[in-house]
């Protein structure tokens, strides 16, 4: 039968929808449409999984209760399968990379959801959609995205660098999504007494691709082996690690003669030992030159009495006359920190009428706090 040049209704919907022709029968996937091999997953699997610790804890800090978040599943899908399985209101958080990585990049999570994170940032409970609510699951968004992006920028050794998050309440068919496949990082977030939901994050297949080629896994699949530090997060042992004080320890390779041939023998490693110049506690001309440059850098010095986490609304009340308690007992030393980094602890003094700090300790490197 010939057609009479009209557009069915389903064409008429691929066309408002941005889709590609439908497969053509005989045909095994979509024209143009683009994959991420295997290897490319699970390398994409793997570093998100040991970014997810550092983010799980970042938001349990920030909510003052705990948050465990894991990766689910990470796939290519195209827009049709991605919308099936969300519900008709959704909340979109739109964080694009513009340096290092470049590409659309967002999270998608249901509204309830964005309630059950909103609510221990906010620190309140039976809470509405609105405002308020979508700028804390924007701030939590940013959060999550900063940590990726700085793992991400040390292990591709470029900085990563994304858009201010700009969140919204709307209809999942008003969703941006970066073409007609694209890859997809669902998570399950969990948090104490709120209970668990998927949060899904949202790349362009050609951002992950620049970003497995950068980690070492190539398009058709295959892993170098000296990119396998990478996908996986640790670095194999070198030669000089497994070095002792009298030279190398030699490992054994069990291989088949045959294989080797008549120039077996030449094949045999020629291990020596390694002997190394004696360690000097004094330090040389240059590095003292070198030091001598720093002495007239201007550094910053502070005196901390004592630290508190406060949620927003008690930030909110704050007015004249209210009392801050901070985790220091009276009496106690104070700390001394210079740009940021504790340095020493000392007591309070008066020194005419200004107030002085009596150096009483100070701190060693090993004992330094992390956390500040």
């Amino acid at each position: 039968m010939m057609s009479d040049g009209s557009l069915s209704q389903d064409e008429i919907d691929a066309l408002l929808m941005g889709d590609e022709p439908p497969e053509v029968p005989g045909g095994s996937s979509l024209p143009g449409r683009r994959d991420l091999s295997e290897a490319g997953k699970n390398a994409i699997f793997n570093l998100f999984t040991q970014i997810t610790g550092t983010q799980g804890a970042t938001l349990s800090g920030t909510m003052m209760m705990g948050v465990v978040i894991s990766v689910k599943q990470v796939d290519v899908v195209d827009r049709e399968q991605f919308l099936s399985k969300l519900p008709d209101e959704i909340v979109e958080i739109r964080l694009d990379l513009k340096s290092g990585l470049k590409g659309t990049h967002l999270f998608v999570l249901d509204g309830e959801d964005a309630l059950k994170l909103a609510s221990p940032m906010i620190g309140q409970d039976n809470l509405e959609l609105g405002g308020t609510t979508i700028g804390a699951v924007s701030e939590a968004m940013g959060q999550l995205t900063s940590i990726s992006a700085g793992e991400i920028g040390d292990r591709i050794n470029d900085t990563v660098l994304m858009n201010t998050p700009e969140g919204q309440n709307i209809p999942k068919a008003m969703l941006t999504l970066p073409g007609d496949s694209f890859v997809a990082i669902s998570y399950n977030v969990e948090i104490a007494d709120q209970g668990s939901f998927t949060l899904n994050e949202i790349f362009d297949i050609s951002t992950i691709q620049e970003l497995t080629e950068k980690l070492g896994a190539s398009s058709n699949g295959a892993v170098e082996s000296s990119d396998m530090d990478s996908l996986l997060g640790t670095k194999a042992p070198r030669n000089d690690d497994q070095s002792a004080s009298a030279g190398f320890q030699q490992t054994s390779l069990n291989m088949d003669p045959s294989i080797l041939g008549a120039n077996a023998g030449q094949l045999a490693p020629n291990v020596q030992g390694v002997q190394f110049p004696e360690l000097s506690p004094t330090a040389s001309t240059g590095e003292q030159r070198n030091i001598g440059l720093l002495m007239d850098v201007s550094m910053e010095l502070t005196v901390e009495l004592g630290r508190t986490k406060w949620r927003i609304k008690e930030i909110l009340g704050m007015g004249e006359g209210t009392i801050i308690e901070l985790d220091k007992l009276a009496g106690e030393p104070v700390d001394i920190l210079v740009n940021n980094n504790l340095i020493a602890r000392g007591e309070v003094v008066v020194i005419d009428e200004n107030f002085g700090v009596r150096v009483t300790e100070i701190v060693s490197t090993l004992d330094r706090p992390t956390d500040r």
